[in-house]
């Protein structure tokens, strides 16, 4: 069993001790997409493939919060951003805009990129390095300008 997810399994314990009925509820949920990558895949995820899997659920939390707040839905997008501070506690710590841009210069220089043609192979050696730690929009974001420059 690889480290996070016996740290997420831990977790659901001590939550279950504590009685804290939400947040059980979300480290079940984040149990279950990792218990069905095992089974549909036939593979034991490695930290990497379960830290990907929370950045696409925390994404997928943002979303709709922003959904919901569009729609006035208040109540279920405070729902939404209990769950989201609970799978952001098994994410590594964010990166901050310095990292991110020296990870990008870095990324440029490696992949002797001169224009937005060369901005795939740019962003292919940054997502593994950010996945989990950045959101990835502003991160494109940062590429364009810094490619466009």
């Amino acid at each position: 069993m690889s480290e996070l997810k016996q740290r997420i399994s831990d977790e659901m314990k001590a939550a279950m001790r504590a009685k804290q009925k939400d947040r059980l509820a979300t480290i079940r949920m984040i149990l279950a997409e990792i218990k069905r990558i095992e089974v549909d895949e036939r593979i034991t995820p490695d930290d990497a493939r379960i830290v990907a899997t929370l950045d696409k659920m925390q994404k997928q939390r943002r979303d709709s919060i922003s959904q919901f707040e569009a729609a006035d839905r208040n109540d279920l997008a405070d729902i939404e951003q209990q769950e989201l501070a609970v799978i952001k506690e098994f994410l590594p710590q964010a990166l901050s805009e310095a990292e991110l841009i020296s990870i990008i210069d870095q990324a440029v220089t490696d992949s002797q990129a001169q224009s937005m043609q060369d901005m795939g192979k740019v962003m292919a050696l940054v997502k593994p390095q950010v996945q989990g730690r950045a959101d990835m929009g502003p991160i494109s974001q940062l590429v364009k300008d810094r490619l466009t420059s």
